[in-house]
């Protein structure tokens, strides 16, 4: 659905030096679509140039790397090179909570990340121990926040993705709102993924409003009527043009396709692109 914005005369007897000339705001596009390489991993697996180039082909200009797959085998000169050398910028990308624990490692890290171009390192997910614990969950909030620090003062942020168990109750509370309020929003970001909370129970329209001035960077996947998995932007019941339209500054905030199990990796790449590059909000 689109959205218009008109400037309209104010009324007949106004009609003169008090109305404004009746006009048509375009409608807004996302400028930059970018793509998790979760969503083409055995095809980074198998070849990750060959894959890059076809990625750029298709026309993303961004990815999300994964640090926690080793970025398929690639040392960071190889990452730079290959970026470089394909014209795609990336962001972010994904790391393992453990790499928060160790404060010297850490640092190199950020400085790793800053030297790629990164402006945010995301965890995807924390440990088993949150699965049935709170005070697990504000653990590591509490060492998110000493890392977030540290990330901050190397030039990075640090970032967290929420998968579907998140929205599990613990103890009749959601842990993910435990782990948020317990984040200091100036060291740490979120990244919405819209079918993770959709799959977990949860509607992202609504987070969105909680926590408007704290999802920095989003995961755009579309899901089938009964929750129950993922499926190819605009096959399932998820409404992006409502969902972009409420994001406040949007421009500055990285967004990644990540559909995790389709049955011909880049053939939904290019689909799923295909539908965000016409969609309009």
């Amino acid at each position: 659905m689109q959205r218009r914005t008109f400037v309209q005369t104010v009324g007949a007897g106004l009609a003169g030096a008090l109305a404004a000339p009746e006009r048509l705001l375009a409608a807004s596009r996302l400028g930059r679509v970018g793509l998790e390489l979760y969503a083409v991993r055995d095809a980074m697996k198998a070849d990750p140039n060959k894959t890059l180039a076809a990625i750029r082909a298709i026309g993303y200009t961004d990815v999300e790397l994964l640090w926690s797959f080793n970025n398929f085998g690639q040392s960071t000169e190889q990452v730079k090179a290959a970026l470089a050398r394909e014209g795609l910028h990336a962001p972010s990308a994904h790391i393992a909570p453990e790499l928060l624990l160790d404060a010297n490692q850490w640092k190199r890290d950020v400085e790793t990340a800053k030297s790629i171009g990164h402006q945010y390192l995301i965890v995807p997910s924390l440990p088993a121990e949150t699965n049935t614990s709170l005070d697990a969950w504000k653990r590591w909030a509490d060492h998110f926040n000493k890392a977030g620090r540290a990330a901050r003062a190397g030039g990075i942020w640090l970032g967290f993705h929420n998968e579907p168990d998140h929205m599990k109750p613990i103890s009749g509370e959601v842990p993910y709102d435990v782990f948020v309020k317990r984040l200091d929003p100036a060291a740490v970001r979120l990244q919405l993924d819209v079918g993770n909370m959709l799959v977990g129970g949860g509607d992202p329209m609504k987070y969105l409003a909680k926590y408007r001035d704290r999802y920095w960077s989003f995961h755009l996947k579309d899901v089938t009527a009964d929750h129950s998995k993922d499926t190819e932007l605009g096959a399932g019941v998820f409404d992006f043009s409502k969902f972009l339209a409420s994001v406040p500054d949007l421009s500055k905030k990285p967004c990644y396709v990540e559909q995790e199990n389709p049955k011909d990796e880049l053939a939904s790449a290019r689909s799923n692109f295909s539908f965000l590059h016409a969609l309009t909000f």
